[in-house]
């Protein structure tokens, strides 16, 4: 089987789910909109709203945690599948800045490009994104998870700000995803190197 597939023909694949498949979540593709760091919609004409069969089971098992911990809370998914033509336009947008740090390396590839990755934040009873003491894709420090209990002690960020981010953080390390240093609403299925090596990146 091939390693690679076009974004054309994820849908006709057993291998991915489309994300109105998943029940308990609400959906907010910011890439899909001008409400991203680069300014524009970088998925049209492509509907990116699709998950790995493997991921889209493991946020079920997050949205089946959190109905029981937080009822009235509700898992709201920024990003899922994005094709490696898209990571390679992002990788270009922050070329000279110093940020790419915040991006894998398209010649690697994004986890997120296999259908295993997720950006996801929490909505509470009202609808209303939780405080995580910044936005999406905030490019500072104090997107951290590693630098938390610093700000913390220097008042930069409010326990009621860190404690959201614990309960992503539990509901979704226990589905099986785990979280990098660097984005607090950024979650990989599993290893990155295993999936890198066993599945099938998206193009």
């Amino acid at each position: 089987m091939s390693l690679v597939v076009a974004s054309e023909d994820i849908a006709g694949s057993p291998e991915f789910r489309h994300l109105s498949s998943i029940e308990g979540i609400a959906v907010d593709l910011r890439y899909a909109t001008d409400h991203n760091f680069v300014g524009r919609d970088l998925y049209s004409p492509f509907d990116c709203a699709w998950l790995h069969r493997d991921a889209a089971t493991a946020l079920e098992q997050f949205v089946a945690w959190l109905a029981v911990k937080r009822p009235g809370y509700t898992a709201l998914v920024l990003d899922a599948l994005r094709p490696q033509r898209v990571q390679e336009q992002l990788w270009n947008a922050l070329e000279g800045t110093g940020l790419q740090m915040y991006l894998a390396n398209p010649v690697r590839g994004s986890i997120h490009s296999y259908g295993m990755a997720l950006d996801i934040t929490l909505l509470d009873q009202a609808g209303r994104e939780l405080d995580m003491g910044t936005g999406f894709d905030d490019m500072t420090n104090l997107s951290h998870p590693a630098l938390e209990e610093g700000f913390l002690v220097t008042g930069e960020l409010t326990d009621a700000q860190v404690a959201n981010r614990r309960l992503l953080r539990e509901g979704m390390l226990g589905a099986g995803f785990l979280g990098i240093n660097t984005e607090w609403w950024h979650f990989d299925c599993g290893d990155r190197e295993l999936v890198r090596a066993t599945y099938r990146r998206v193009l």
